[in-house]
């Protein structure tokens, strides 16, 4: 008999049968992405650091044995060559340049991410930005694989 009560309930119940059956297979926001933009987030902004504390040594930390950091359009190999490159910036009293992220993705896998942001010369003057590649490693730690600045 239409409408009655009988009809509502197992009606109802298939609904919410269906809804509960297939709720799993919509996308669901992943928190995980979320809670990695903030640690790549913090760790590009520990990155920073490094060079407003003059640390070369702590900066060495944050950069991947195979990373691949472009001067101009020359690429730097290797984390020694990117040492090298980059040495010179930490020896003076007041840092040359310093940056911080406006910008950070990251893929739902969870395993690479994009930071950029402004780079600001010793005045706070904006003379580029830059976009690092982040990648989580297998021991857990996100290090830096590719940088380039424009």
């Amino acid at each position: 008999m239409p409408g009655s009560k009988l009809t509502y309930t197992l009606g109802a119940t298939l609904i919410i049968s269906f809804a509960l059956v297939f709720s799993g297979c919509l996308p669901m926001p992943d928190r995980n992405s979320i809670d990695a933009r903030e640690v790549v987030k913090s760790m590009e902004i520990a990155f920073a650091k490094t060079m407003a504390d003059r640390d070369l040594e702590a900066f060495k930390q944050f950069i991947s044995p195979e990373s691949v950091f472009f001067n101009g359009n020359e690429p730097l190999r290797g984390k020694d060559a990117i040492i090298q490159a980059w040495s010179p910036f930490f020896k003076e009293k007041a840092a040359p340049f310093s940056w911080y992220p406006d910008v950070i993705e990251v893929l739902e896998s969870g395993q690479l991410a994009l930071s950029s942001g402004p780079v600001l010369n010793g005045s706070n003057e904006e003379i580029g930005r830059f976009n690092s590649i982040w990648r989580l490693d297998a021991d857990g730690q996100w290090r830096v694989v590719f940088d380039k600045g424009s």
